[in-house]
Protein backbone atom coordinates (compact mmCIF):
# COMPACT_ATOMS: atom_id res chain seq x y z
CA UNK A 1 0.00 0.00 0.00
CA UNK A 2 1.25 3.49 -1.48
CA UNK A 3 0.75 6.54 1.52
CA UNK A 4 -1.30 8.84 -0.03
CA UNK A 5 -1.16 12.88 0.24
CA UNK A 6 -4.12 14.55 2.51
CA UNK A 7 -6.12 15.38 -0.66
CA UNK A 8 -6.49 11.53 -1.64
CA UNK A 9 -7.89 10.13 1.58
CA UNK A 10 -11.43 9.38 1.50
CA UNK A 11 -13.98 8.78 4.51
CA UNK A 12 -15.82 5.43 5.03
CA UNK A 13 -18.45 7.16 2.84
CA UNK A 14 -16.50 8.39 -0.28
CA UNK A 15 -16.11 11.96 0.79
CA UNK A 16 -12.63 13.73 0.97
CA UNK A 17 -11.40 13.55 4.52
CA UNK A 18 -9.37 16.72 4.45
CA UNK A 19 -11.02 20.10 3.37
CA UNK A 20 -9.40 22.06 0.08
CA UNK A 21 -6.02 23.83 0.92
CA UNK A 22 -5.34 27.19 -0.71
CA UNK A 23 -2.14 29.34 -0.53
CA UNK A 24 -1.74 32.44 -1.55
CA UNK A 25 1.88 34.68 -2.24
CA UNK A 26 1.49 38.28 -1.01
CA UNK A 27 4.27 40.96 -2.04
CA UNK A 28 4.85 44.00 -0.81
CA UNK A 29 6.94 46.77 -1.74
CA UNK A 30 9.30 48.73 1.54
CA UNK A 31 9.91 52.09 1.89
CA UNK A 32 12.52 53.78 1.01
CA UNK A 33 14.12 54.27 4.59
CA UNK A 34 13.34 49.97 4.80
CA UNK A 35 15.28 49.36 1.67
CA UNK A 36 18.32 51.85 3.02
CA UNK A 37 18.62 49.88 6.19
CA UNK A 38 17.67 46.64 4.48
CA UNK A 39 20.67 47.47 2.17
CA UNK A 40 22.89 48.80 4.85
CA UNK A 41 22.79 45.65 7.15
CA UNK A 42 22.58 43.30 4.10
CA UNK A 43 26.51 44.16 3.25
CA UNK A 44 27.16 44.11 6.47
CA UNK A 45 26.33 40.36 6.13
CA UNK A 46 28.46 39.80 3.59
CA UNK A 47 31.59 41.34 4.64
CA UNK A 48 31.65 39.56 7.37
CA UNK A 49 30.68 35.95 5.83
CA UNK A 50 33.46 36.72 3.83
CA UNK A 51 36.07 37.37 6.76
CA UNK A 52 34.52 33.79 7.89
CA UNK A 53 35.09 32.04 4.67
CA UNK A 54 38.85 33.45 5.37
CA UNK A 55 38.63 31.63 8.61
CA UNK A 56 37.70 28.30 7.06
CA UNK A 57 40.48 28.54 4.38
CA UNK A 58 42.96 28.94 7.87
CA UNK A 59 41.67 25.88 9.50
CA UNK A 60 39.02 27.05 11.59
CA UNK A 61 36.22 25.34 9.90
CA UNK A 62 34.11 24.84 12.98
CA UNK A 63 34.24 28.83 14.21
CA UNK A 64 33.56 29.93 10.19
CA UNK A 65 30.28 28.14 10.10
CA UNK A 66 29.13 29.02 13.60
CA UNK A 67 29.83 32.98 12.46
CA UNK A 68 28.43 32.47 8.98
CA UNK A 69 24.98 30.93 10.98
CA UNK A 70 24.89 33.77 13.16
CA UNK A 71 25.16 36.18 10.38
CA UNK A 72 22.16 34.04 8.13
CA UNK A 73 19.99 34.38 11.57
CA UNK A 74 20.98 38.45 11.40
CA UNK A 75 19.75 38.80 8.02
CA UNK A 76 16.80 36.73 9.08
CA UNK A 77 15.65 39.19 11.54
CA UNK A 78 16.05 41.70 9.00
CA UNK A 79 13.62 40.29 6.87
CA UNK A 80 10.94 39.83 9.73
CA UNK A 81 10.69 43.39 11.39
CA UNK A 82 11.98 46.71 12.44
CA UNK A 83 11.78 45.91 15.74
CA UNK A 84 13.41 42.67 15.14
CA UNK A 85 17.05 44.05 13.24
CA UNK A 86 16.85 46.69 16.02
CA UNK A 87 17.11 44.50 19.17
CA UNK A 88 19.04 42.09 17.40
CA UNK A 89 21.52 44.74 16.16
CA UNK A 90 21.57 46.71 19.79
CA UNK A 91 22.30 43.33 21.43
CA UNK A 92 24.69 42.27 19.42
CA UNK A 93 26.52 45.50 19.64
CA UNK A 94 26.46 45.53 23.60
CA UNK A 95 28.04 41.68 23.54
CA UNK A 96 30.48 42.66 21.38
CA UNK A 97 31.64 46.01 23.28
CA UNK A 98 31.46 43.88 26.30
CA UNK A 99 33.71 40.98 25.08
CA UNK A 100 36.47 44.18 23.92
CA UNK A 101 36.39 44.80 27.83
CA UNK A 102 37.38 41.31 28.92
CA UNK A 103 39.61 40.83 26.30
CA UNK A 104 41.25 43.81 27.44
CA UNK A 105 41.21 42.74 30.86
CA UNK A 106 43.03 39.42 29.83
CA UNK A 107 45.20 41.47 27.73
CA UNK A 108 44.92 39.49 24.89
CA UNK A 109 45.81 41.92 22.26
CA UNK A 110 46.50 38.72 19.35
CA UNK A 111 44.10 36.24 18.50
CA UNK A 112 40.78 36.26 20.05
CA UNK A 113 39.26 33.16 20.89
CA UNK A 114 36.24 31.79 20.50
CA UNK A 115 32.58 32.38 22.62
CA UNK A 116 31.08 30.03 25.22
CA UNK A 117 28.04 30.86 22.88
CA UNK A 118 30.47 30.01 19.64
CA UNK A 119 31.62 26.96 21.38
CA UNK A 120 28.13 25.60 22.34
CA UNK A 121 26.99 26.44 18.58
CA UNK A 122 30.11 24.26 17.12
CA UNK A 123 29.12 21.26 18.77
CA UNK A 124 25.96 21.28 16.10
CA UNK A 125 28.16 22.33 13.23
CA UNK A 126 30.91 20.50 10.99
CA UNK A 127 34.06 21.60 9.16
CA UNK A 128 33.20 23.03 5.81
CA UNK A 129 35.55 23.33 3.09
CA UNK A 130 32.75 25.83 1.34
CA UNK A 131 32.58 27.88 4.67
CA UNK A 132 29.69 30.41 5.33
CA UNK A 133 27.91 28.55 7.73
CA UNK A 134 26.81 25.82 4.96
CA UNK A 135 28.36 23.47 7.12
CA UNK A 136 25.75 23.40 9.11
CA UNK A 137 24.34 20.31 10.29
CA UNK A 138 20.34 20.81 9.55
CA UNK A 139 19.41 17.49 11.31
CA UNK A 140 21.22 18.50 14.53
CA UNK A 141 19.81 22.19 14.48
CA UNK A 142 16.17 20.74 13.96
CA UNK A 143 16.64 18.30 16.57
CA UNK A 144 16.52 20.87 19.30
CA UNK A 145 12.91 21.71 20.43
CA UNK A 146 11.87 25.50 20.02
CA UNK A 147 12.69 27.15 23.53
CA UNK A 148 16.96 25.89 22.87
CA UNK A 149 16.64 26.97 19.16
CA UNK A 150 15.45 30.49 20.63
CA UNK A 151 18.15 30.56 23.01
CA UNK A 152 20.98 29.30 21.31
CA UNK A 153 20.15 31.06 18.17
CA UNK A 154 19.89 34.60 20.38
CA UNK A 155 23.27 33.88 22.08
CA UNK A 156 24.86 32.92 19.06
CA UNK A 157 23.75 35.42 16.62
CA UNK A 158 24.35 38.66 19.35
CA UNK A 159 27.71 37.17 19.87
CA UNK A 160 29.32 35.47 17.34
CA UNK A 161 31.95 37.58 15.30
CA UNK A 162 34.81 36.73 12.84
CA UNK A 163 36.77 39.36 14.39
CA UNK A 164 40.73 37.95 15.01
CA UNK A 165 41.43 41.27 16.89
CA UNK A 166 40.89 43.81 19.49
CA UNK A 167 40.83 46.29 16.79
CA UNK A 168 38.83 44.30 14.04
CA UNK A 169 36.47 44.12 16.91
CA UNK A 170 36.33 47.68 17.94
CA UNK A 171 35.77 48.77 14.01
CA UNK A 172 32.94 45.97 13.83
CA UNK A 173 31.68 47.12 16.74
CA UNK A 174 31.41 50.82 15.43
CA UNK A 175 29.64 49.38 12.07
CA UNK A 176 26.92 48.32 14.47
CA UNK A 177 26.22 51.74 15.83
CA UNK A 178 25.39 53.06 13.11
CA UNK A 179 23.21 50.15 11.46
CA UNK A 180 21.59 50.32 15.12
CA UNK A 181 21.56 54.09 14.89
CA UNK A 182 19.19 53.33 11.15
CA UNK A 183 17.57 51.02 12.88
CA UNK A 184 16.78 53.24 15.59
CA UNK A 185 15.09 55.80 13.16
CA UNK A 186 13.37 53.97 11.06
CA UNK A 187 11.36 52.09 14.46
CA UNK A 188 10.96 55.56 15.34
CA UNK A 189 9.32 56.63 12.62
CA UNK A 190 6.53 53.95 12.49
CA UNK A 191 7.27 52.65 9.18
CA UNK A 192 6.48 49.16 8.58
CA UNK A 193 5.17 47.95 4.97
CA UNK A 194 5.17 44.46 5.85
CA UNK A 195 2.52 45.28 8.91
CA UNK A 196 0.87 47.54 6.50
CA UNK A 197 0.38 44.43 4.39
CA UNK A 198 -0.65 42.33 7.27
CA UNK A 199 -3.53 45.13 8.52
CA UNK A 200 -4.62 45.23 5.19
CA UNK A 201 -5.23 41.76 4.85
CA UNK A 202 -7.04 41.54 8.05
CA UNK A 203 -9.51 44.21 6.64
CA UNK A 204 -10.01 42.78 3.45
CA UNK A 205 -9.69 39.12 3.07
CA UNK A 206 -13.01 37.92 2.49
CA UNK A 207 -11.46 34.73 4.41
CA UNK A 208 -11.34 36.66 7.35
CA UNK A 209 -14.86 36.94 8.25
CA UNK A 210 -18.10 35.12 8.37
CA UNK A 211 -20.95 34.74 6.73
CA UNK A 212 -22.43 36.89 9.10
CA UNK A 213 -19.61 39.18 9.14
CA UNK A 214 -17.96 37.98 12.21
CA UNK A 215 -13.85 37.92 12.27
CA UNK A 216 -12.63 34.08 12.29
CA UNK A 217 -9.79 33.23 13.85
CA UNK A 218 -6.91 33.40 12.93
CA UNK A 219 -2.98 31.89 13.47
CA UNK A 220 0.27 33.97 12.38
CA UNK A 221 3.32 32.68 12.35
CA UNK A 222 6.84 34.46 12.85
CA UNK A 223 10.14 32.89 13.28
CA UNK A 224 11.47 35.32 16.13
CA UNK A 225 10.33 36.47 19.55
CA UNK A 226 10.93 39.85 18.84
CA UNK A 227 8.33 40.20 16.42
CA UNK A 228 6.19 37.95 17.98
CA UNK A 229 6.02 40.71 20.97
CA UNK A 230 5.74 43.60 18.33
CA UNK A 231 2.98 42.31 16.42
CA UNK A 232 1.28 41.00 19.52
CA UNK A 233 0.90 44.84 20.40
CA UNK A 234 -0.17 46.49 17.36
CA UNK A 235 -2.89 43.83 16.94
CA UNK A 236 -4.07 44.11 20.44
CA UNK A 237 -4.16 47.82 19.32
CA UNK A 238 -5.79 47.35 15.93
CA UNK A 239 -8.47 44.77 17.29
CA UNK A 240 -9.07 47.39 19.96
CA UNK A 241 -9.16 44.25 22.59
CA UNK A 242 -6.24 42.87 24.24
CA UNK A 243 -7.89 39.37 25.23
CA UNK A 244 -8.14 38.81 21.54
CA UNK A 245 -4.73 37.94 21.02
CA UNK A 246 -2.67 35.60 22.56
CA UNK A 247 0.66 34.20 21.78
CA UNK A 248 3.05 31.04 22.06
CA UNK A 249 6.71 30.62 21.83
CA UNK A 250 9.69 28.37 22.58
CA UNK A 251 9.90 29.78 26.34
CA UNK A 252 6.39 29.51 27.04
CA UNK A 253 5.95 26.95 29.59
CA UNK A 254 4.17 23.65 28.34
CA UNK A 255 1.35 23.64 30.89
CA UNK A 256 0.64 27.57 30.01
CA UNK A 257 0.84 26.55 26.62
CA UNK A 258 -1.93 23.82 26.84
CA UNK A 259 -3.83 26.50 28.68
CA UNK A 260 -3.17 29.18 25.85
CA UNK A 261 -4.37 26.60 23.22
CA UNK A 262 -7.24 25.58 25.41
CA UNK A 263 -8.36 29.72 25.34
CA UNK A 264 -7.96 30.09 21.42
CA UNK A 265 -9.92 26.94 20.69
CA UNK A 266 -13.04 27.49 23.11
CA UNK A 267 -12.54 31.02 23.68
CA UNK A 268 -15.28 32.65 21.21
CA UNK A 269 -13.36 36.56 22.04
CA UNK A 270 -9.83 35.00 20.98
CA UNK A 271 -9.48 35.56 17.84
CA UNK A 272 -5.74 35.34 17.00
CA UNK A 273 -2.99 33.27 18.10
CA UNK A 274 0.54 34.93 17.23
CA UNK A 275 3.23 32.11 17.69
CA UNK A 276 7.08 30.95 16.63
CA UNK A 277 7.59 27.60 15.23
CA UNK A 278 7.29 26.02 18.42
CA UNK A 279 3.74 26.24 18.31
CA UNK A 280 3.80 23.77 15.44
CA UNK A 281 5.07 20.90 17.28
CA UNK A 282 2.16 18.74 18.19
CA UNK A 283 -0.23 21.23 18.45
CA UNK A 284 -4.36 20.74 17.04
CA UNK A 285 -5.46 24.37 16.52
CA UNK A 286 -8.15 22.90 14.06
CA UNK A 287 -10.71 25.36 15.44
CA UNK A 288 -8.98 28.09 12.91
CA UNK A 289 -8.11 27.44 9.14
CA UNK A 290 -6.83 30.47 8.65
CA UNK A 291 -2.56 30.85 8.68
CA UNK A 292 -0.27 33.81 8.00
CA UNK A 293 2.87 33.37 7.32
CA UNK A 294 4.84 36.57 8.52
CA UNK A 295 8.23 35.32 8.33
CA UNK A 296 8.77 32.29 5.85
CA UNK A 297 11.02 29.73 7.24
CA UNK A 298 13.85 28.56 5.83
CA UNK A 299 13.09 24.81 5.32
CA UNK A 300 10.00 23.99 3.43
CA UNK A 301 9.23 21.12 5.91
CA UNK A 302 8.43 24.22 8.26
CA UNK A 303 5.73 25.21 5.78
CA UNK A 304 3.73 22.33 5.56
CA UNK A 305 4.32 21.88 9.59
CA UNK A 306 2.40 25.41 9.99
CA UNK A 307 -0.43 24.25 7.60
CA UNK A 308 -1.12 20.98 9.17
CA UNK A 309 -2.00 23.10 12.94
CA UNK A 310 -4.87 23.56 11.22
CA UNK A 311 -5.44 21.44 8.19
CA UNK A 312 -6.57 18.23 10.36
CA UNK A 313 -9.17 15.35 10.52
CA UNK A 314 -12.39 17.07 11.32
CA UNK A 315 -11.57 20.44 9.49
CA UNK A 316 -14.78 21.26 7.41
CA UNK A 317 -13.39 25.15 6.42
CA UNK A 318 -11.32 25.38 3.38
CA UNK A 319 -7.71 26.36 4.74
CA UNK A 320 -5.74 29.41 3.23
CA UNK A 321 -2.30 30.44 4.43
CA UNK A 322 -0.69 33.52 2.98
CA UNK A 323 2.78 34.31 2.45
CA UNK A 324 4.41 37.69 3.13
CA UNK A 325 6.93 38.19 0.69
CA UNK A 326 8.74 41.74 -0.04
CA UNK A 327 9.25 41.82 -3.46
CA UNK A 328 12.61 43.80 -3.44
CA UNK A 329 14.56 41.78 -1.47
CA UNK A 330 17.55 39.42 -2.55
CA UNK A 331 15.54 36.53 -0.41
CA UNK A 332 12.61 37.57 -2.69
CA UNK A 333 14.34 36.03 -5.71
CA UNK A 334 14.40 32.50 -4.56
CA UNK A 335 10.81 32.64 -2.34
CA UNK A 336 8.77 34.18 -5.22
CA UNK A 337 10.19 31.81 -8.13
CA UNK A 338 10.09 28.87 -5.68
CA UNK A 339 5.98 29.88 -4.59
CA UNK A 340 5.10 30.88 -8.09
CA UNK A 341 6.58 26.97 -8.55
CA UNK A 342 4.28 25.37 -6.10
CA UNK A 343 1.66 27.01 -6.94
CA UNK A 344 1.99 26.37 -10.32
CA UNK A 345 1.96 22.22 -9.07
CA UNK A 346 -1.15 22.76 -6.84
CA UNK A 347 -3.26 23.61 -9.80
CA UNK A 348 -1.72 20.92 -11.88
CA UNK A 349 -2.35 18.10 -9.17
CA UNK A 350 -5.62 19.58 -7.40
CA UNK A 351 -3.95 20.90 -4.22
CA UNK A 352 -2.20 17.89 -3.32
CA UNK A 353 1.33 19.51 -3.34
CA UNK A 354 1.82 20.45 0.50
CA UNK A 355 2.17 17.61 1.65
CA UNK A 356 5.65 16.67 -0.28
CA UNK A 357 6.76 20.14 -0.24
CA UNK A 358 10.22 18.80 2.25
CA UNK A 359 10.29 16.54 -0.74
CA UNK A 360 10.26 19.16 -3.53
CA UNK A 361 13.16 21.40 -1.95
CA UNK A 362 15.05 20.47 1.00
CA UNK A 363 16.26 22.55 3.83
CA UNK A 364 20.06 22.45 2.67
CA UNK A 365 19.06 23.31 -0.58
CA UNK A 366 16.83 26.43 -0.24
CA UNK A 367 19.47 27.61 2.51
CA UNK A 368 22.14 27.28 0.07
CA UNK A 369 20.05 28.97 -2.61
CA UNK A 370 19.25 32.18 -0.13
CA UNK A 371 23.12 32.33 0.75
CA UNK A 372 23.83 32.65 -2.84
CA UNK A 373 20.92 35.26 -3.73
CA UNK A 374 21.89 37.40 -0.26
CA UNK A 375 25.81 37.31 -1.46
CA UNK A 376 25.71 37.24 -4.97
CA UNK A 377 22.13 38.50 -6.17
CA UNK A 378 23.51 41.33 -7.76
CA UNK A 379 25.12 38.85 -10.49
CA UNK A 380 22.69 38.25 -13.38
CA UNK A 381 24.37 34.73 -13.98
CA UNK A 382 23.57 33.71 -10.11
CA UNK A 383 19.76 34.57 -10.50
CA UNK A 384 19.19 32.33 -13.96
CA UNK A 385 21.27 29.90 -11.87
CA UNK A 386 18.87 30.07 -8.78
CA UNK A 387 15.50 30.24 -11.25
CA UNK A 388 16.87 27.36 -13.49
CA UNK A 389 18.05 25.35 -9.71
CA UNK A 390 14.07 25.68 -8.59
CA UNK A 391 12.93 25.25 -12.01
CA UNK A 392 14.54 21.75 -12.55
CA UNK A 393 13.81 20.45 -9.34
CA UNK A 394 10.86 21.55 -7.74
CA UNK A 395 8.33 20.34 -10.54
CA UNK A 396 10.45 17.22 -11.55
CA UNK A 397 10.66 15.84 -7.35
CA UNK A 398 6.39 16.96 -6.85
CA UNK A 399 5.55 15.34 -9.89
CA UNK A 400 7.57 12.30 -8.89
CA UNK A 401 6.57 12.27 -5.16
CA UNK A 402 2.56 12.86 -6.06
CA UNK A 403 2.46 9.91 -8.78
CA UNK A 404 5.08 7.56 -7.24
CA UNK A 405 4.71 8.15 -3.03
CA UNK A 406 6.64 5.49 -1.11
CA UNK A 407 5.11 2.07 -0.03
CA UNK A 408 3.95 1.80 3.73
CA UNK A 409 4.18 -1.57 5.05
CA UNK A 410 0.35 -1.06 7.29
CA UNK A 411 -2.01 -2.71 5.40
CA UNK A 412 -5.61 -3.20 6.11
CA UNK A 413 -7.87 -5.57 4.43
CA UNK A 414 -11.34 -4.95 3.30
CA UNK A 415 -13.32 -6.46 6.47
CA UNK A 416 -11.24 -4.32 8.69
CA UNK A 417 -12.09 -1.17 7.34
CA UNK A 418 -15.94 -2.21 7.60
CA UNK A 419 -15.45 -3.57 10.96
CA UNK A 420 -13.96 -0.06 11.81
CA UNK A 421 -16.65 1.77 10.08
CA UNK A 422 -19.29 0.04 12.56
CA UNK A 423 -17.54 0.80 15.98
CA UNK A 424 -17.14 4.32 14.77
CA UNK A 425 -20.86 4.51 14.14
CA UNK A 426 -21.84 2.55 17.40
CA UNK A 427 -19.27 5.02 19.44
CA UNK A 428 -21.23 8.02 17.26
CA UNK A 429 -24.73 6.71 19.23
CA UNK A 430 -23.15 6.50 22.19
CA UNK A 431 -21.69 9.67 22.40
CA UNK A 432 -23.11 12.02 25.04
CA UNK A 433 -25.57 14.42 23.37
CA UNK A 434 -26.57 18.04 24.18
CA UNK A 435 -30.23 16.92 25.35
CA UNK A 436 -29.16 13.93 27.16
CA UNK A 437 -27.75 17.01 29.09
CA UNK A 438 -30.86 18.68 29.05
CA UNK A 439 -33.13 16.03 30.32
CA UNK A 440 -30.85 14.79 32.63
CA UNK A 441 -30.41 18.73 33.78
CA UNK A 442 -34.39 19.25 34.13
CA UNK A 443 -35.01 15.93 36.27
CA UNK A 444 -32.12 16.77 38.89
CA UNK A 445 -33.39 20.56 38.92
CA UNK A 446 -36.92 19.10 40.10
CA UNK A 447 -35.53 16.38 42.36
CA UNK A 448 -33.61 19.11 44.50
CA UNK A 449 -36.29 21.56 44.47
CA UNK A 450 -35.57 23.61 41.96
CA UNK A 451 -37.12 25.79 38.93
CA UNK A 452 -36.53 25.54 35.59
CA UNK A 453 -38.55 27.58 32.91
CA UNK A 454 -37.61 27.71 29.55
CA UNK A 455 -37.65 31.27 28.25
CA UNK A 456 -36.85 30.82 24.26
CA UNK A 457 -35.67 27.29 22.58
CA UNK A 458 -32.32 26.24 24.34
CA UNK A 459 -32.63 28.69 26.95
CA UNK A 460 -33.33 28.39 30.20
CA UNK A 461 -34.09 30.47 33.39
CA UNK A 462 -33.74 29.34 36.73
CA UNK A 463 -35.80 30.86 39.22
CA UNK A 464 -34.45 29.75 42.36
CA UNK A 465 -31.31 27.82 42.42
CA UNK A 466 -31.73 25.04 45.67
CA UNK A 467 -29.86 25.80 48.69
CA UNK A 468 -27.94 22.77 48.59
CA UNK A 469 -26.74 23.56 44.51
CA UNK A 470 -25.59 26.69 46.11
CA UNK A 471 -23.10 24.75 48.92
CA UNK A 472 -22.20 22.13 46.96
CA UNK A 473 -20.43 25.49 44.73
CA UNK A 474 -19.36 27.03 47.78
CA UNK A 475 -17.63 23.44 48.97
CA UNK A 476 -16.12 22.76 45.64
CA UNK A 477 -14.66 27.07 45.21
CA UNK A 478 -14.14 26.64 41.49
CA UNK A 479 -15.48 28.16 38.64
CA UNK A 480 -18.26 30.83 38.27
CA UNK A 481 -19.89 30.97 41.44
CA UNK A 482 -23.69 30.06 41.70
CA UNK A 483 -26.22 32.75 42.31
CA UNK A 484 -29.59 32.30 43.63
CA UNK A 485 -30.93 32.46 40.28
CA UNK A 486 -28.84 32.25 37.29
CA UNK A 487 -29.62 31.68 33.34
CA UNK A 488 -29.21 27.79 32.02
CA UNK A 489 -27.45 28.38 29.28
CA UNK A 490 -24.90 31.24 28.95
CA UNK A 491 -24.46 34.17 26.46
CA UNK A 492 -20.95 35.74 24.92
CA UNK A 493 -20.94 38.70 22.31
CA UNK A 494 -19.53 38.37 18.91
CA UNK A 495 -17.38 40.72 17.72
CA UNK A 496 -20.23 42.36 15.70
CA UNK A 497 -21.46 43.22 18.53
CA UNK A 498 -24.81 40.48 18.48
CA UNK A 499 -25.13 38.25 21.49
CA UNK A 500 -24.70 34.59 21.16
CA UNK A 501 -26.46 31.48 23.39
CA UNK A 502 -24.57 28.23 23.99
CA UNK A 503 -26.27 24.92 25.23
CA UNK A 504 -25.32 24.17 29.06
CA UNK A 505 -22.76 22.29 29.08
CA UNK A 506 -21.08 19.90 31.92
CA UNK A 507 -19.02 22.49 32.65
CA UNK A 508 -22.05 25.04 33.71
CA UNK A 509 -21.55 26.05 37.62
CA UNK A 510 -25.29 24.78 38.11
CA UNK A 511 -24.55 21.39 36.54
CA UNK A 512 -21.31 20.97 37.75
CA UNK A 513 -22.38 21.44 41.67
CA UNK A 514 -25.25 19.04 41.23
CA UNK A 515 -23.25 16.42 40.91
CA UNK A 516 -23.17 13.96 43.53
CA UNK A 517 -20.73 13.58 46.03
CA UNK A 518 -20.03 9.94 45.43
CA UNK A 519 -17.89 8.61 42.66
CA UNK A 520 -20.78 6.26 41.27
CA UNK A 521 -24.61 6.97 39.59
CA UNK A 522 -27.10 5.40 37.90
CA UNK A 523 -27.22 5.67 34.36
CA UNK A 524 -29.79 4.66 31.64
CA UNK A 525 -28.61 2.79 28.50
CA UNK A 526 -30.90 1.74 25.03
CA UNK A 527 -30.03 -1.83 23.93
CA UNK A 528 -31.66 -3.99 21.91
CA UNK A 529 -33.56 -6.77 22.10
CA UNK A 530 -36.24 -9.13 20.02
CA UNK A 531 -38.88 -6.85 20.93
CA UNK A 532 -37.27 -3.78 20.14
CA UNK A 533 -35.60 -1.03 21.78
CA UNK A 534 -35.46 -0.93 25.31
CA UNK A 535 -33.90 0.61 28.24
CA UNK A 536 -31.50 -0.74 31.17
CA UNK A 537 -30.42 0.71 34.36
CA UNK A 538 -26.48 0.08 35.19
CA UNK A 539 -24.25 1.47 37.91
CA UNK A 540 -21.63 3.70 36.38
CA UNK A 541 -18.58 5.85 37.17
CA UNK A 542 -18.91 9.81 36.73
CA UNK A 543 -17.07 10.80 33.81
CA UNK A 544 -13.37 12.88 34.36
CA UNK A 545 -15.37 16.48 33.29
CA UNK A 546 -17.19 15.47 36.55
CA UNK A 547 -21.19 15.04 34.95
CA UNK A 548 -22.99 11.93 34.99
CA UNK A 549 -22.93 9.91 31.84
CA UNK A 550 -26.58 9.22 31.77
CA UNK A 551 -28.84 8.60 28.89
CA UNK A 552 -32.00 9.87 31.08
CA UNK A 553 -34.37 10.33 27.63
CA UNK A 554 -38.02 10.17 26.66
CA UNK A 555 -38.72 6.34 26.35
CA UNK A 556 -42.33 4.44 24.67
CA UNK A 557 -41.24 1.22 27.26
CA UNK A 558 -41.06 3.83 30.11
CA UNK A 559 -37.77 4.83 31.43
CA UNK A 560 -37.80 4.69 34.76
CA UNK A 561 -37.93 8.37 36.28
CA UNK A 562 -34.62 10.33 36.47
CA UNK A 563 -34.67 10.97 40.45
CA UNK A 564 -34.88 7.31 41.31
CA UNK A 565 -31.81 6.79 38.81
CA UNK A 566 -29.16 8.67 41.30
CA UNK A 567 -27.61 8.56 44.62
CA UNK A 568 -27.35 11.77 46.14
Amino acid sequence: MRRMVKEKLLTFEGKPLFPERRATTVSYELSNDEMTLYDEVTEYVREQMNRADRLTQEGQGRRGNTVGFALTMLQRRLASSPEAIYQSLARRRKKLEARIVEERQRARTAALGISPQEQRLSSLLGDDAEGSGSGLDLDGWDDLDGEEQEELGAEVVDAATAAATIAELELEVGTLKQLEELARRLRGQGVDAKWLQLSGLLQTAEAMFSPDGDRRKLLIFTEHRDTMNYLVDRLRTFLGDSDAVVHISGSTPREERRTIQARFTQDEECLVLVATDAAGEGINLQRAHLVINYDLPWNPNRIEQRFGRVHRIGQTEVCHMWNLVAADTREAQVYLRLLAKIDQQRIAYSGQVFDVLGEALSGAELRRLLLDAIRYGDDPEVRDRINQVIDDTVEGRIRDAIEHPPLAEETLAFTDIERIRIEMLEASARRLQPHYIRAFFLAAMDHLGGKATEREPGRFQLASVPSSVRARDREIGAGRRCSPAMSGSHSTRSSSGKRAHRQPSCSHPVIHCSRPRSTSCWSVTPVSSPRGPCWSTTPTRRTSHGCWSCWNMPSPMGAPPATRLTRW
